[in-house]
C-alpha cells in the first residue's frame, strides 16, 4: 500500500495536475513549495535539497526511463527513501 504522505507530496509537485512528475515540475516544485511542505510535515527537512538533490530523485524514481514519474514510481522511491 503506498502511503498517503507520498500521495500528498506527489499532489502538492503535481503543479499541472495531469497525474504525473516532469523533471521540470519535481525541481520547481521543490524548490518553491519545499520549505512549506518540510514545516507542514509533508516531507522531512532534510528532504529539501539543491536542484541536484531533485534531479537524483527524480532518477532514482524513473524506473522505466520514460523521464515522466507515476505516482507507482514516485512513492515506491519516496516511502523508502523517507521512511513511510
Amino acid at each position: 500500500m503506498m502511503s498517503e504522505k507520498a500521495r500528498r507530496l506527489f499532489d502538492a509537485l503535481d503543479l499541472d495536475q495531469d497525474g504525473t512528475l516532469t523533471r521540470a515540475e519535481v525541481i520547481g516544485a521543490l524548490r518553491s513549495k519545499g520549505p512549506t511542505l518540510a514545516a507542514q510535515g509533508a516531507i522531512p527537512f532534510w528532504g529539501v535539497g539543491d536542484t541536484d538533490d531533485s534531479s537524483a530523485l527524480f532518477d532514482a524514481a524513473d524506473q522505466n526511463g520514460d523521464r515522466v514519474l507515476t505516482f507507482e514510481e514516485f512513492a515506491a522511491v519516496i516511502d523508502r527513501r523517507f521512511g513511510w
